[in-house]
C-alpha cells in the first residue's frame, strides 16, 4: 500500500487530529474540539498501531513493544497477523500489564513465605491467570478497492473496563480524502490533560489533499450522543461543552505559502545515503497560513458559544445564537506562521543534523484585532497597556529542536511557550514539553522509530513514523 508523506502537523491548532496515547490498546485519542495539543503528540494519518507493531516484530527484532502511562503502568504489546484473503486480513493485538504483574508478585511474596521453588512457580502461575493483566484488540481490514478501505476493530480489557469498538471507512478521491468514523465509546483529551469517554461519537471528514503551497479546505461533521464521563473515574462534572450531545458542522478554508530563504548548494558525501532523505538538505525556510472557519452547532454542544464576552478565553468572533432551539453559528479567521532552519546533511556519524522549528498560531483573528485595537487606544491616550489586551495579541508559540547524537539516533524536544501576565511581571514558561529519541531507518529512505515521553500526561510510547519531518 502506498505510503503518504506525513509531516509534523502544521495546522494542529485548527483541525481535529489524532493524538498518540497509551491509554488504549489502539494508541489513539482525539483532542476536544477547540483544544490544540503539543506538536510532538499530534499528527495526521498514520499506520495503525497493529501495523506498527507488526513491522517492528518483523524487521526490527522487537518481540514486544513497551508503553507506559501513569494510569495503566508499564505494558508490553505483541501482535498476530491473520491473512484471510488478498484484500482482507485481521490482526490480534495482545497487551500484558507487566507492572501490575510484578507488583502483585511482590505483594504476595511478602504475605506468603516461599517454602520451595515449586510453590513459588505455582504462585507465579496463579498471578498469570489473573485476567486483569490482559487486554486484547481485534482489527479487520478490508481493501474494497485500491481507493476504498473499511476497518472494524474491538478492544476488550480484562479489568472490566468498557470495551471499545470502531468502524472506519476511507476513500481517496483524486484531490480529496473522505473519512467516515464511528467509535463507541470515543476517547477525547482536553487541554488540562483530562481524558473523557463519549458513549457514541461519529464524524464525517472531507479534506483536500495537503500541498506545500496553495489553497485547501476542510469540512467536518461531528455527532456526539450520551453523557460524557471522565476516564477511569466515571465522573461527569466539568465536561467540555463541545463533547455534550449534539451535532456540529465545521468548514474551513485556508491559503498556505512557503518561502525558501536559503538552501545549501554544497556537495553531499558521495556513496553515502542520508539517514533520512527529507532531512538531508541544509536550508532556512518560512511559511504562513491564513484562513477562515465556520461552525454550526445543534443540541447541547451549542452552549459552548454562550461564553461571556468578558471571559479572557471566550469566543470573540462573529456568532449567532438561538438558545431556545439549542443552536449556534460561529465564524472567525485564523493565521499561523512558522520558521525552520536546518544545518547538516544527516550523513556523517556525529552531529550532522541540527534542526530548529518555530510556529506562531493565531487561532482567533477577531480576538487578536480586538486586543490590538485596545492597545492602540491605550497608546494614543497615554495609558498603561491593558494586560488582557496584551494577552489577546499573544500567539500560541511552539518550538521544536532536533539534534543528531550518533549515527541514526537523534534527540528531539517539542514544547509550547506560554507567557504569564500577572500584574506587570512577564513570566515565560515551558508549556507541555515532549521529549523524543528517534532512530532513523536508513534503508527505507525516510522512516523512524520514535520513543517519546510527555511529562504532563506522564505517558511514554514507541511508535513507527514514515515520511515525517
Amino acid at each position: 500500500m502506498e505510503m503518504k508523506k506525513l509531516r509534523w502537523a502544521m495546522d494542529g491548532s485548527f483541525w481535529d487530529l489524532d493524538m498518540s496515547t497509551p491509554r488504549t490498546i489502539e494508541g489513539l485519542g482525539r483532542p476536544v474540539p477547540g483544544d490544540p495539543l503539543p506538536l510532538g503528540l499530534t499528527r495526521g494519518a498514520r499506520l495503525s498501531r497493529p501495523k506498527q507493531i507488526d513491522f517492528m516484530q518483523r524487521f526490527m527484532t522487537a518481540p514486544f513493544v513497551p508503553s507506559y502511562s501513569a494510569a495503566n503502568g508499564f505494558n508490553l504489546q505483541r501482535v498476530l497477523t491473520i491473512p484471510i484473503s488478498d484484500n482482507w486480513f485481521g490482526t490480534l493485538l495482545g497487551q500484558f500489564n507487566l507492572q501490575r504483574f510484578v507488583s502483585s508478585v511482590k505483594k504476595s511474596g511478602k504475605t506468603t513465605p516461599p517454602d520451595s521453588a515449586s510453590s513459588w512457580m505455582q504462585s507465579i502461575g496463579t498471578h498469570l491467570r489473573d485476567k486483569s493483566l490482559y487486554a486484547l484488540s481485534f482489527c479487520s481490514d478490508f481493501l474494497l478497492t485500491p481507493d476504498d478501505t473499511l476497518v472494524f476493530s474491538v478492544e476488550a480489557y480484562g479489568d472490566d473496563k468498557k470495551a471499545r469498538k470502531k468502524a472506519l471507512f476511507q476513500h481517496k478521491f483524486p484531490h480529496h480524502n473522505l473519512t467516515v468514523e464511528a467509535v463507541w465509546p470515543g476517547l477525547f483529551v482536553d487541554k488540562p490533560g483530562n481524558y473523557w469517554d463519549v458513549p457514541f461519537s461519529m464524524s464525517l471528514d472531507l479534506a483536500s489533499v495537503a500541498s506545500d503551497s496553495g489553497a485547501s479546505y476542510h469540512i467536518c461533521a461531528h455527532h456526539n450522543s450520551g453523557e460524557p464521563e471522565r476516564l477511569d473515574s466515571g465522573q461527569s462534572d466539568g465536561v467540555p461543552a463541545s463533547l455534550l450531545p449534539g451535532l456540529s458542522v465545521t468548514s474551513a478554508f485556508s491559503f498556505k505559502k512557503n518561502i525558501e530563504l536559503w538552501r545549501s548548494n554544497a556537495q553531499k558525501l558521495r556513496m553515502v545515503q542520508p539517514y533520512d532523505i527529507f532531512l538531508s538538505n541544509p536550508h532556512v525556510s518560512a511559511s504562513g497560513i491564513i484562513g477562515a472557519a465556520m461552525t454550526a452547532s445543534f443540541g447541547d454542544s451549542s452552549v459552548r458559544s454562550q461564553i461571556a464576552d468578558d471571559d479572557p478565553e471566550g469566543f470573540r468572533g462573529f456568532s449567532i445564537r438561538a438558545p431556545e432551539v439549542k443552536s449556534a453559528f460561529l465564524a472567525d479567521i485564523f493565521a499561523s506562521a512558522s520558521f525552520t532552519a536546518q544545518h547538516g546533511n544527516f550523513q556523517r556519524l556525529f552531529l550532522d543534523l541540527t534542526r530548529f522549528h518555530a510556529r506562531l498560531d493565531f487561532p482567533s483573528g477577531s480576538k487578536f484585532l480586538s486586543g490590538a485595537t485596545h492597545l492602540a487606544q491605550d497608546f494614543f491616550n497615554s495609558q498603561q497597556p491593558n494586560l488582557e489586551a496584551i494577552r489577546d495579541i499573544c500567539p500560541n508559540a511552539t518550538l521544536s529542536l532536533q539534534q543528531q547524537i550518533a549515527g541514526p539516533f537523534s534527540f528531539r524536544v517539542d514544547s509550547g511557550v506560554a507567557v504569564e501576565l500577572k500584574n506587570q511581571d512577564w513570566n515565560i514558561r515551558v508549556d507541555e514539553p515532549v521529549f523524543a529519541l528517534e532512530y532513523a531507518l536508513q534503508v527505507l529512505g525516510s522512516a523512524k522509530a520514535v520513543a517519546w515521553y510527555s511529562p504532563k500526561h506522564q505517558e511514554c510510547m514507541i511508535e513507527l513514523r514514515f515520511y515525517e519531518t
